[in-house]
């Protein structure tokens, strides 16, 4: 080897540990800022909800946010962003972790993934009867209109189990509800919580539907890939914890109170423990 190729051997040792010990102080991190960042979105009960007169942050996600934060002996700092921002956030630094998010082969390639928190479920909330107890195959038909937000896990499924239906798709899920409301389409596919939520706070769109087979969905933590190992397992650990041992659970239903839903309200086989 050419004293050259032994200097640039050497660097690129150098850069390789220096890049391993810059990624691998996450906890030390946090807990020298003093804060575990998360980002947060407005209006989107039960997950998060900013009160307008206090500026205060509720929701289950940051019940959840604040136990990790506490057990690290941080405060939480919460920063507000959107779904389709919530990952960018997370990839550039911007905040630590992302709550609620629904693990996807195309979201694994940009950032890393917890275990569970709990489970969530594909739904159609719907007024009309005919598209009650049904399949998914069965709804996959093109006399049948739904309406979807785009780019959600949702529409996702969407595409993948309702092919040949006629499926509207809309920027925000307002639109969406709008059109089910209006009679634009039979109904709209989203998530258990969700659903059950926009039946109680807009009771036109109709109530919840489980198309079967069930459609169980991990939600989860997304991490940075240049979380430190310990970091990672930290937030698993959490995440497996208190999802079996019903904490988050607790955290979820206490969210939906508001609204008069109850665990009697989920429909039968649903589980937030999978």
């Amino acid at each position: 080897m050419n004293v050259i190729a032994k200097i640039c051997s050497c660097a690129a040792v150098a850069l390789s540990l220096l890049g391993t010990t810059a990624s691998a102080g996450t906890i030390e991190d946090i807990r020298a800022r003093g804060a575990l960042r998360i980002p947060a979105i407005l209006n989107e009960v039960p997950y998060f909800n900013k009160d307008p007169r206090t500026g205060e942050w509720q929701g289950f996600v940051i019940d959840m946010a604040t136990d990790i934060a506490r057990t690290l002996n941080v405060k939480l700092e919460v920063v507000e962003s959107s779904w389709s921002n919530a990952i960018l956030d997370v990839q550039s630094g911007k905040v630590d972790v992302a709550f609620a998010v629904t693990a996807t082969p195309v979201r694994a390639m940009s950032v890393s993934f917890s275990d569970p928190t709990y489970y969530n479920s594909f739904v159609v909330v719907s007024s009309k009867d005919e598209v009650n107890n049904k399949t998914w195959s069965e709804l996959n038909d093109p006399k049948y209109t739904f309406a979807v937000d785009l780019g959600s896990a949702q529409d996702l499924i969407t595409q993948q189990y309702l092919p040949k239906a006629n499926i509207l798709r809309f920027k925000t899920r307002d639109e969406a509800i709008v059109a089910v409301t209006t009679g634009k389409a039979d109904g709209l596919v989203n998530t258990m919580l969700n659903g059950l939520v926009i039946s109680k706070k807009a009771p036109a769109v109709g109530s919840v539907k489980v198309p079967t087979p069930v459609l169980a969905t991990p939600s989860v933590i997304a991490l940075n890939y240049g979380s430190d190992e310990t970091f990672k397992s930290f937030v698993s650990a959490w995440a497996e914890y208190n999802r079996r041992i019903g904490n988050n659970q607790t955290w979820i239903v206490k969210s939906l109170e508001p609204f008069g839903i109850t665990l009697e309200d989920m429909p039968v086989g649903f589980g937030f423990g999978g």
